[in-house]
């Protein structure tokens, strides 16, 4: 599978964690056991167990959701590796509660495995506006 048919699976697969199903995004991740993900409900986990239980919690308390834009700022590319860079609007039902419209700011990771690209990093948190006060924000 080219990067371009992959990243166009994922756009597809991030919409349907937003339903609650992980398994579209679980399929992207390569099979080696050095993936990573760090999300806005947890800390960084590497391996596939780590990485798949946390894709598990996290779409147990996604649904009826969307992903409906994926805006790319950087992209670094060579035969074996590329980087993106993007922000993601979401909109999904939390832990049940009202639908919450939301932006991550992604870095993902794909690795050429034998002529397919996996996901073998993904990196998401919700900062998405400057703020002065760095990584000690204030709350609102």
């Amino acid at each position: 599978m080219t990067l371009e048919a992959t990243l166009s699976e994922f756009r597809l697969a991030a919409t349907e964690m937003a339903k609650g199903n992980p398994e579209a995004v679980k399929a992207l991740y390569s099979d080696a056991d050095d993936i990573t993900l760090a999300n806005p409900f947890g800390h960084a986990v590497r391996g596939r167990t780590e990485v798949f239980a946390a894709l598990n919690f996290v779409a147990a308390r996604f649904s009826d959701g969307e992903v409906s834009e994926f805006n790319t700022l950087a992209r670094y590319e060579s035969p074996e590796l590329a980087t993106l860079v993007d922000v993601e609007h979401w909109r999904t039902r939390i832990a049940g509660g009202d639908v919450a419209e939301f932006d991550l700011r992604v870095s993902s990771t794909y690795r050429n495995e034998h002529g397919t690209w996996k996901l073998v990093s993904r990196h998401a948190d919700p900062i998405s506006t400057f703020d002065e006060s760095g990584p000690v924000r204030r709350s609102t």
